[in-house]
């Protein structure tokens, strides 16, 4: 991350001094000092490097292109994704490529990721993956193999995010049985932009999802685990629209939620109508929390998984 940007969304220069910020950016110029990112660089970030190309794993940092990649393996940490680098879905605001049909499950996926996680030292770990329609079980029962593979490489000890598609019934059910700390699944956008999703996805699955996740570990769990879920603005939308789309997920039990800037990955996806400011995103925080949410992270640069760890121990 840029040394002018702080993960609470307020700007200040590097010698302490808060920068003023436009309020209205020009989206055709080059983008606004506080979405600039430091290149990814020292010893930490060519382990990770190192470790994930020795184990054949893959990084939504990658597949995605993440903008915290050089923040987040700096520090050591690393989103891995599961179930192949194809996703059968095709969303107009994702960089990651698209086929009728993903590659071949790698079954030992789950205990490469646990002995990469021991590797590097990680007590929390995020995992997420691409939409497989083409299985069976749409990659639910790969996903919970996964979470328990790192779970019995660390009993007691690693943390697990599970970052799912809109799974349900019996696909949710066997993630939930698998144990994770928190599951995640993002609605993406207000609903009057769901159309830059994928044509199988709908604000009210996602919700649903949400939901029958909460409902699911007060039941098979007592309790135990949190949900979260993640908007990314600047694609036209309206602060009364996001306002809604915060006690929509509050109606549903959201426990965390994460507001970040959509960055266009290339000219193949949806164009950014809005580049929000970083004391758009403070207001937008506060709002978040006087609506019960546990947790809350909002700032340009803000993903699903940033700063993951801190979101769910604060939560």
């Amino acid at each position: 991350m840029d040394e002018g940007i702080e993960s609470s969304g307020a700007v200040f220069d590097p010698d302490g001094a808060r920068r003023r910020v436009p309020s209205a950016p020009d989206i055709q110029s080059p983008k606004p000092f506080w979405l600039k990112v430091k290149l990814p660089s020292g010893e930490t970030w060519k382990k990770v490097e190192e470790v994930l190309a020795r184990r054949r794993l893959r990084t939504v940092c990658d597949e995605a292109r993440c903008p915290n990649k050089g923040e987040c393996w700096g520090a050591g940490t690393a989103t891995f994704m599961i179930l192949g680098d194809i996703c059968t879905r095709g969303c107009r605001f994702c960089a990651v490529a698209t086929a009728r049909e993903g590659r071949p499950v790698r079954e030992e996926e789950g205990r490469e990721i646990a002995l990469a996680a021991g590797e590097l030292g990680l007590d929390y770990v995020v995992l997420t993956s691409v939409d497989r329609d083409d299985l069976p079980d749409r990659g639910a029962g790969h996903f919970a193999s996964c979470v328990t593979a790192l779970k019995e490489a660390g009993p007691g000890k690693i943390k697990v995010e599970a970052l799912i598609p809109d799974f349900f019934g019996a696909e949710l059910e066997r993630v939930i049985g698998s144990a994770p700390d928190v599951i995640a699944h993002n609605v993406e956008t207000v609903r009057s932009l769901q159309h830059i999703r994928d044509s199988r996805a709908s604000f009210d699955k996602s919700l649903r999802t949400l939901r029958e996740a909460r409902a699911g570990l007060d039941s098979l769990r007592g309790g135990a685990g949190k949900t979260k879920s993640s908007v990314l603005l600047g694609l036209g939308e309206t602060r009364e629209e996001v306002l809604s789309v915060m006690d929509e997920l509050r109606k549903a039990r959201t426990d965390i939620l994460v507001l970040g800037q959509y960055l266009r990955p290339s000219k193949n996806q949806a164009p950014v109508e809005e580049y929000v400011t970083p004391d758009k995103f403070e207001n937008y925080a506060e709002a978040a929390r006087e609506r019960g949410f546990s947790s809350v992270i909002a700032s340009p640069l803000a993903r699903t998984s940033y700063h993951a760890k801190e979101t769910e121990s604060h939560a």
